[in-house]
Formats: structure tokens, C-alpha cells, sequence
């Protein structure tokens, strides 16, 4: 390896010997990429396709170690750092150009503890790895609705998806974490040990260390939901947001439906003259018993004259990949969103008048129905 120039914290550039990147390298149990590696490439690469850059170094940590020394390397060279869990990362923060990665995608362990209704999860960890081990012991943690997601970005961020409004927010689950303070020191953050650190996790920001664990709660719940979609023409689309207001007045916390309004894909339940056609989907989700669960969606099922109803019991694993063809890596993706106390009239015109100004069958309008716990 040759000496290598990389991105400081200035945004100058750093001499970095090649005796010092190869001291550093004999220290970790997992590998470091440059530029001419063949795993470089799909190293850098993230879920968002619009988000291009190069990093002068990436570290891949096989554990916590390799990442207390990756954060010691990077402070004694000033180097600008970015750190990666899962890679879906909307803004594109998980990768830096010039600078180190601190990469930890390769941390993917679950360990959950049936008995205390709790997980431990290592960051580089996807949705779909955790929902697969505490579904073993019909155990669930609220997250989001992409089982691509990885569980570091979407805890620190807040994380909210189909059983939110029963179990509250990812964070609000979070019981304790391990974290690398920047001065490469392992810590323990729970309500007890490091509470200013513990606090600042769940909300205060971010730069307040790198997460190699984390401790959560677990809910009882599955192995089947009531889940499913109600497609309706956007014709009716106005209508059809007045009636689920109204229908989710009185919703109890275990029920979550939002609206997607967008093209229909080729979905195989819907006719083929509905596809690329705009419509107002209701996608929706009980997370409790399946005949209490009919009874609570039976108002949002009755609204208007649907072109499809596919709402049934569902495998919980199952559903929370239900999107993810939707939701695949690779596309330019940029989101904006508002918070709202309640869905006016007004609102909903604002929304029904834009979903004729997207600019393409990938965009889409959403509105996601949270509260309750959270």
C-alpha cells in the first residue's frame, strides 16, 4: 500500500504514510478498502442511488474493537469520517468523499432473549435480520416499512412504521446502547450509566459517537397480522381521505393504516388496465387479534368502491417486506416531509392536486398515520 492522501476535517488534505495505514490495517479483525480493491465499488455504494462518492479509505469492522480503533486512527490524523450501518441513508451521510468510512455492515448479529423479552442487535443489522430472530419467539420491535432498512440509522433517527402507535417509536424501545465517543473510548449509555449520553442518542443530534449495540425491548406479537391494501381509482381520491379521516377518529392503538397515492405498479391482484393509472391506496395493519382486528379496519374497508381489497392475515415477517420491491436500491431518491396534527380539507386538496404534478411512475405522495404511543 502507498501513502495516501485523504480528506481531514478542514477539508484539507492529510498525508497518511503507508506504514501507518498498514500498522492500522494489522490491528483490525476486519479489512481496509482503498480505491484499487474489487470490493471497493459495492463498498461505496448506498441504497440511494443519488448519492456518489469516494472515500480514501473504508474500514469494514468485524467488532467493537475494530471500530474503537478505526475512531482512534481517524482522531490521531484529523480525518473526516462517515460512518455506515445498513447503507439505506436517505441523505446520503454513510459515505464522505476523500475521508475514512467506518463501515459496519459486516456487524449483523441478533441475539434475543425470550425470557426477558429483549435483543441484542449490532449495528450493521437490516430490519429483515431482526425481524427474523424475535419473530422465532413471536417477539417484534417497532420499526419501519423497508426490511432493507438497517436498524442503526432508523433507531438514531426515531423509527416508525406498522406497529408504532402500539409500541411506540424504535428509540422509545431502546434500552441501552454501546457507543465509541470520540475519543475512541467503549461506553455503556442506558438511564443509569452515561445518562447525558443516553439522552442525547434519542434525540439531541448526532456526532456523539458511533453505536456497536444496541439493547431493545420486544414486544409480544405474531407470527400473523391482519395486513393487506385497499386500492381505490384517484378519481376518488378526495372522498376517499375525508372517509379515512373520519374512519381513524376513533382508531384503537393497535390499527395503522396509511395512504399512498402514486401510479399502480403491476401489482397482480389489480387488473391490467388499472396499471399506471394514479390511485389512492390504503395500506393497512392491525397488530393484535386477527377477529378484533376486522372489526377495527371494517370502517376503512368500507369506504368508497375499491378496485382491489387483498386485506388478510399475513406472516408479520412478511408484511414488512410487502414494499420492498417498491423500494428497491439503486433509484434517485429524494423525500421531503411535514408533520400534521390532523388531516384538513385543506391539506387534503393540497395532496390530491399534487399527485398530478409527479414527475414520474416511481414518485409518490404518502401519508403515514402514526400517534398513539409514540
Amino acid at each position: 500500500m502507498n501513502d495516501m492522501c485523504l480528506t481531514n476535517l478542514q477539508s484539507g488534505i492529510t498525508m497518511v504514510s503507508a506504514a501507518a495505514i498498514e500498522a492500522f490495517t494489522a490491528r483490525l479483525r476486519g479489512r481496509v478498502l482503498v480505491a484499487t480493491d474489487a470490493a471497493y465499488y459495492e463498498a461505496r455504494t448506498i441504497w440511494n442511488g443519488m448519492i456518489d462518492r469516494r472515500p480514501g479509505l473504508i474500514v469494514q469492522c468485524a467488532g467493537a474493537a475494530d471500530v474503537v480503533n478505526a475512531v482512534r486512527f481517524a482522531a490521531e490524523n484529523q480525518l473526516l469520517v462517515a460512518v455506515r450501518g445498513g447503507g439505506h441513508n436517505i441523505a446520503g451521510n454513510a459515505v464522505c468523499d476523500g475521508g475514512m468510512v467506518i463501515d459496519l455492515t459486516p456487524m449483523k448479529s441478533v441475539r434475543v432473549d425470550a425470557t426477558t423479552k429483549t435483543a441484542w442487535v449490532e449495528p450493521g443489522a437490516t430490519l429483515a435480520d431482526l425481524d427474523m430472530e424475535t419473530q422465532a419467539f413471536r417477539l417484534a420491535l417497532p420499526t419501519g416499512i423497508n426490511s432493507t432498512t438497517g436498524i442503526a440509522g432508523l433507531t438514531l433517527g426515531g423509527g416508525f412504521g406498522w406497529i408504532t402507535r402500539k409500541f411506540g417509536l424504535t428509540i422509545d424501545n431502546l434500552l441501552s446502547a454501546d457507543v465509541v465517543t470520540a475519543n475512541g473510548e467503549l461506553v455503556r449509555a442506558s438511564p443509569t450509566e452515561h445518562r447525558d449520553l443516553f439522552w442525547a442518542i434519542r434525540g439531541g443530534g448526532g456526532n456523539f459517537g458511533v453505536v456497536t449495540a444496541f439493547e431493545f425491548r420486544l414486544h409480544e406479537l405474531g407470527p400473523e397480522v391482519l395486513s393487506g391494501l385497499v386500492i381505490h381509482p384517484f378519481a376518488e381520491a378526495g372522498s376517499v381521505l375525508q372517509q379515512y379521516r373520519q374512519a381513524l377518529e376513533n382508531a384503537p392503538d393497535e390499527l395503522t393504516c396509511w395512504v399512498v397515492m402514486r401510479q399502480a405498479p403491476p401489482l397482480p391482484f389489480l387488473p391490467t388496465e388499472w396499471h399506471g393509472k394514479e390511485v389512492v391506496v390504503l395500506a393497512m395493519c392491525y397488530c393484535g387479534d386477527l377477529e378484533a382486528g376486522e372489526k377495527a379496519m371494517a370502517g376503512l374497508r368500507a369506504i368508497g368502491n375499491p378496485i382491489a381489497d387483498v386485506v388478510s392475515p399475513h406472516p408479520f415477517v412478511g408484511w414488512q417486506q410487502a414494499f420492498d420491491p417498491l423500494l428497491a436500491p439503486g433509484a434517485r431518491n429524494y423525500w421531503k416531509s411535514h408533520d400534521f396534527m390532523e388531516l384538513s380539507d385543506q391539506a387534503i386538496g393540497i395532496l390530491t392536486e399534487s399527485i398530478r404534478q409527479l414527475p414520474g411512475p416511481e414518485c409518490e405522495i404518502f401519508i403515514a398515520h402514526v400517534g398513539g404511543a409514540a
